[in-house]
């Protein structure tokens, strides 16, 4: 693997033919002996609401596939980190994650 810079796209998936929600990114991805080191940032011209988004997903469950140009994907677990920056690791759970999730009105 060689080092990795540019644009892809976080996708949150409900299930496995819902895709929840979409954001594009950032990322820089470089090897390391013992696999790779990730991250990134969310891109500069994205809406409040899509910032808030991205948030309430990761609140929900940080697993998200990272999606590349070439549409190659990776399954991936997002650390937020400050403002919009974030780390990236590979998840290496279930295929099926189980979500509660409880909103208070």
């Amino acid at each position: 693997m060689e080092r990795f810079e540019g644009r892809c796209w976080l996708d949150w998936w409900a299930n496995s033919s819902i895709n929840f929600g979409g954001i594009k990114i950032s990322v820089v991805i470089t090897p390391t002996e013992t696999g790779w080191d990730a991250h990134g940032q969310l891109i500069s011209d994205l809406s409040d609401d899509d910032r808030e988004g991205f948030i309430f997903l990761c609140d929900m469950s940080p697993v998200f596939t990272l999606r590349f140009q070439d549409g190659s994907t990776v399954e991936v677990t997002v650390t937020p980190t400050d403002d919009d920056r974030f780390t990236l690791t590979e998840y290496t759970g279930p295929a099926d994650i189980q979500v509660d999730y409880r909103i208070d009105v």
